[in-house]
């Protein structure tokens, strides 16, 4: 790996872990809820996107630096994408129960953290 490529590893293992706010454990948890599982768009097995793709994040957040793949950093990139991209569309007034900070949690995000 070149330098230019280890630093743009870390710059993405950085940005993922300041998009995700959730530990692997809280997300592991949450990925349990019926409200996890109400939110999203649904492929053919009935499990949304980013429903999916929590899961994948909480073995990210076990999976040690150095055994990172080039697929995992490029999911880590679309976390960052996806959590950024959704909580510049905030919805007014309180979004504790909503659909909208129901659908970040399942990426990792919780924004009332």
């Amino acid at each position: 790996m070149s330098d230019s490529e280890k630093n743009d590893a870390d710059d993405i293992r950085r940005e993922f872990h300041e998009a995700v706010n959730m530990t692997a454990s809280e997300l592991s948890d949450w990925l349990e809820t019926d409200d996890s599982k109400s939110v999203g768009q649904k492929d053919d097995g009935g499990e949304s996107t980013g429903h999916k793709s929590g899961r994948r994040i909480v073995d990210l957040l076990h999976t040690k630096k150095d055994d990172l793949s080039d697929d995992d950093l490029s999911h880590m990139r679309k976390v960052v994408g996806y959590v950024s991209r959704h909580t510049a569309q905030r919805p007014s007034g309180d979004v504790s129960d909503t659909p909208w900070r129901y659908s970040l949690m399942n990426w990792g995000h919780d924004p009332v953290k």
